[in-house]
Order: C-alpha cells, then sequence, then structure tokens
C-alpha cells in the first residue's frame, strides 16, 4: 500500500524533502503507457512552435500554429500523438543507429551547403543544444519509418481516383479524343473567293463520284503548303484543331469525309481516318499535382484514423 501511495505521488508531481514536507518538483498533466508528460513539455513545445524550433512536421501538418500556440489541449494531445508513435516504434522495432543519425545529419549539412559548426550555431541560435538535435532526428527518422511503414505504403491513388478528383474540381469531362485526319485545302489566298469555291466544289463532286479516291484527289489538288502523302494531318486532339473543322469531325464516321468546311485559311474537305478515345490531356499535365492533393488528403486523414486506435489500445491518463 505504501509503495502505490508514492507511485500515486510521483505521478503528481510530488517528493519529499529531507525534513519530510512535501514539494512540488514538477506537474504530470498526462501519461502514456509509461511515459509522461510534463507543463515543462508544453512550455517548450510553445517555445519551439514560435521559434521555429525542434517539432513533429508529420503531426504539425494535422494542426495550425495558432491553434497550438493557444489551445493548451491540443499540444498534450499533439505531445500524447508523439508518444504512442514512440512506443510503436519500440514494439516494431524500428529503432536507429547513432551512425544512422550522423549519416542523416550529414545529408543535412551537404545539402543546404553547410558545415557542421554551422549547423550547431544555428541550432545554436535557436535555443537548442546538438545533443538535443540529435536526439529530435533519431526520433523524426524512427517516426518517419513508422509512417511510411504504416500510412504512406498503403495509400495507393489509381488513375480513376485522379480522374474522379478532377472532374469533381473542375466539373469537366474527364475523356478526349483523338482524331487521325487527312483534308484537300483549297487556299484563299491563291484564288479569288467565287474561284475558290468553284474549285473546291469541283473537288468534292469528283470524290462523290467515286472516281478518285481522297488521298488521290488530295496529291492533286490539295493547296496545303506543308502537304504530306494523301493530304493527312496527322493526330489532333479536342481543342487541337480549328473550330470549324472539329464541329464536323466530331460527328464525322470513321472512314467518311465532309463536305465543303469555310475556315480563316480558305475551303477544307477532311476526312476521318481514325478516332481514339483518350484521356483528357489537363489531367494527364496535371497528374503530379492531383496525385500530390490526394496523397496529403488521404494521409492525414489515415493518420488520424491510426493514431485513434492506437489510442485506444493505450493507457492514458490525463491530469
Amino acid at each position: 500500500m505504501k509503495r502505490l501511495n508514492i507511485t500515486l505521488l510521483v505521478l503528481l508531481g510530488v517528493t519529499f524533502s529531507t525534513t519530510g514536507t512535501a514539494k512540488v518538483i514538477e506537474k504530470i498533466v498526462a501519461v502514456v503507457n509509461n511515459e509522461i508528460i510534463t507543463l515543462s513539455d508544453i512550455h517548450k513545445f510553445k517555445k519551439n512552435i514560435k521559434s521555429g524550433g525542434l517539432v513533429n512536421s508529420a503531426l504539425l501538418e494535422m494542426n495550425t500554429s495558432e491553434d497550438l500556440l493557444t489551445n493548451n489541449k491540443k499540444i498534450v494531445n499533439f505531445l500524447i500523438d508523439e508518444k504512442i508513435m514512440d512506443s510503436e516504434v519500440k514494439s516494431k522495432n524500428l529503432e536507429v543507429t547513432f551512425e544512422r543519425v550522423e549519416q542523416e545529419i550529414r545529408k543535412i549539412t551537404q545539402s543546404n551547403g553547410i558545415s557542421r559548426k554551422q549547423l550547431k550555431s544555428t541550432l545554436s541560435q535557436k535555443g537548442v543544444n546538438f545533443s538535443e538535435y540529435q536526439d529530435f532526428m533519431k526520433k523524426s527518422i524512427q517516426r518517419q519509418a513508422l509512417i511510411s511503414q504504416q500510412i504512406t505504403e498503403k495509400i495507393k491513388i489509381s488513375d480513376d481516383d485522379l480522374i474522379a478528383f478532377y472532374t469533381s474540381k473542375y466539373g469537366s469531362k474527364s475523356n478526349f479524343f483523338e482524331y487521325t485526319i487527312s483534308h484537300i485545302l483549297v487556299l484563299d489566298s491563291k484564288h479569288t473567293e467565287e474561284n475558290a469555291k468553284e474549285r473546291i466544289a469541283g473537288i468534292l463532286k469528283k470524290l462523290k463520284s467515286n472516281s478518285n479516291s481522297f488521298e488521290d484527289l488530295a496529291t492533286k489538288y490539295s493547296e496545303d503548303p506543308n502537304f504530306t502523302s494523301g493530304g493527312l494531318l496527322g493526330k489532333l486532339k479536342t481543342g487541337e484543331m480549328l473550330k470549324e473543322i472539329e464541329s464536323v469531325v466530331v460527328s464525322l464516321p470513321v472512314g467518311e469525309s465532309s463536305g465543303i468546311i469555310k475556315t480563316k485559311i480558305g475551303h477544307h474537305i477532311v476526312k476521318l481516318l481514325k478516332k481514339s478515345l483518350i484521356e483528357n490531356p489537363k489531367i494527364t499535365r496535371q497528374k503530379n499535382e492531383i496525385r500530390g492533393k490526394l496523397m496529403a488528403k488521404y494521409f492525414k486523414q489515415r493518420f488520424r484514423d491510426w493514431l485513434d486506435n492506437k489510442r485506444k489500445t493505450a493507457f492514458i491518463k490525463i491530469n
């Protein structure tokens, strides 16, 4: 019974002096498994937030500095989450050696183009001694390994997820088409308007009579300055064609030719050779950005869920 009373007194931050009088040496605000969180830890945490000192970046992403600085309860929960992570590091044998910590510190100095002495000086200006920094780096490496194993590696983002996100945000169709087309062009710059109309009408008449193939007529009559065999324009995606041509091509059956299409260049007859469904090129260009946003969203959600589940099996006492 006496031993139990002493334990309770220690948890309350009380000890006995040699004269037999009790005095408070530290206020314990929470106990997590066999670790304690003290009032000094809260004060130190606030100091680090204000000075840009040593703070767990993964947990900080789920809070704002302003909230933490004005809410001790949130700080206590933040520190509880840290203790839970450290307990899991031990249980899963993810602890790292001093050599691994030093290796990481060397990488940091090299990537920032500074010496070890300069790093120590910078830390000192923030009120952090080097041994404290080494301890922080060790915990950071271990926690990151834990997060990677338990959270990050289990997040899978498919192309369907990317398309769904893009569509929900921009309200745009997720699929585009790619068209392979050929054309016959009569340039306005080479004819009067009347002669241009007569020339393209004559070509269309020959095409409809089936006396000549589209490719032969293009070779013989097309005035495209960049002419290729058979009048081939190549592969063009939705939005890449002249709007007058695209408005016709979108509903043209594969293998069929159009009527006369007037554009700012001249008069065209087009033939659709192939039509393929493709991914919206805007999504393709933004894939990495979208993936990053989804990863951040899923990470916060799953990390919080993971921590909450671990809290259920941990011993937590908040005074």
